[in-house]
């Protein structure tokens, strides 16, 4: 590789979306000259076609919420209609943007799409992707909107009990813009995206998408989007309650457990893991069925933990580890998540989330 394919291909792994006339203007030389350095790249193998995504570092593709998180906790136990002495916080949050900066503490390549308004939310969040290296430069700015935001309230243990979601800016994010994505998508390990999308997109994320597809169904209200995606998700994570609606099935015990889990195999989901809260989470695929037990930690905020989950399980997937192993580690990664006051523990790390699922890393 010549140096200036060297410089090239630098730039090109700091925005693979990047056209060929800001190539040029960046390295000094004419478009029709990097045409020549770019081709010469993929002929070696160094770029992977349109798109120029880097042939050498592997990545996970999130697509969804990111957002500002105004939580608030009372010191003592919630009097309604009545203010409550407390602490209230801001945070950038959102399930996607969660997702992202968990992988990212895993030391995962993680390419991000969203929507973002021009506010100083917008700055902020960018801010938070910049520190945790998460790649958001394909996202979309619509500068006459606002920035989706969240604003909760905890209880003095810091269970969620109240939320209300600002999230119209999304609608932006159409089948249109994904299509424009799809090189970057389908080059990557897997893609992740929360049902804060339009219907519209998702479904055509379930269509067009080749790689393997992960799903946080998000909330009771928005998890209808994917009812006519179920034979196209590779693995989902909804909760008890999502599990009841989606299934019809009123969950009492293991029986109607395993019973509803089935169901969702049925309609086409590979993978399930149902997340039972404090009774830990049910794994079902076609062959296979477990119920692992949380671990014991000491719960400060469990705001995060179910995106901390879905992080650690498609951690676990591109590092190639069986089902069991992957519930281990989410289970691993939801209970690091909940020792700490914000929706990230920075504590998250492979080393700490291996030790606490009682794991190994295997040798590549």
């Amino acid at each position: 590789m010549t140096n200036r394919e060297q410089e090239i291909l630098n730039i090109i792994k700091e925005n693979p979306m990047i056209s060929q006339q800001n190539l040029a203007d960046k390295v000094g030389i004419s478009r029709s000259s990097v045409a020549v350095h770019i081709s010469n790249l993929i002929s070696k193998g160094a770029i992977l076609g349109k798109g120029y995504v880097v042939s050498e570092d592997s990545y996970i593709v999130v697509i969804g919420g990111a957002n500002i998180d105004i939580c608030g906790k009372p010191t003592n136990s919630i009097v309604k209609q009545d203010s409550n002495p407390g602490v209230v916080s801001i945070s950038a949050g959102g399930v996607g943007r969660n997702i992202a900066q968990n992988l990212s503490l895993l030391n995962q390549n993680v390419k991000f799409f969203t929507a973002f308004g021009g506010d100083t939310n917008a700055e902020m969040i960018k801010s938070s992707f910049n520190k945790a290296k998460i790649d958001f430069h394909d996202s979309l700015t619509i500068k006459n909107e606002s920035t989706s935001s969240y604003l909760f309230i905890t209880d003095e243990k810091g269970e969620m009990q109240l939320a209300i979601s600002d999230m119209e800016i999304y609608k932006y994010m159409t089948k249109e813009f994904i299509a424009s994505k799809l090189d970057i998508i389908n080059n990557a390990v897997l893609c992740i995206f929360d049902t804060n999308l339009p219907q519209e997109t998702i479904e055509f994320i379930a269509e067009k998408v080749s790689v393997p597809i992960f799903v946080d169904p998000v909330s009771t209200a928005k998890m209808k989007k994917l009812l006519n995606i179920f034979d196209k998700i590779h693995t989902m994570k909804p909760n008890k309650l999502e599990t009841e609606l989606l299934t019809d099935v009123k969950i009492s015990d293991e029986k109607t457990l395993d019973y509803a889990a089935s169901k969702l195999i049925e309609k086409g989901i590979k993978n399930v893991y149902v997340s039972l809260g404090k009774n830990g989470v049910y794994f079902k695929s076609k062959n296979e069925a477990f119920h692992l037990p949380c671990l014991k930690t000491d719960i400060v905020n469990t705001t995060g933990a179910g995106d901390t989950f879905i992080a650690s399980i498609a951690y676990a997937f591109s590092s190639g580890m069986n089902s069991l192993d992957s519930a281990k580690l989410g289970l691993a990664g939801s209970a690091i998540c909940i020792e700490s006051k914000d929706t990230i523990n920075t504590e998250l790390s492979e080393e700490n989330i291996l030790k606490r699922a009682g794991l190994i890393k295997k040798q590549a």
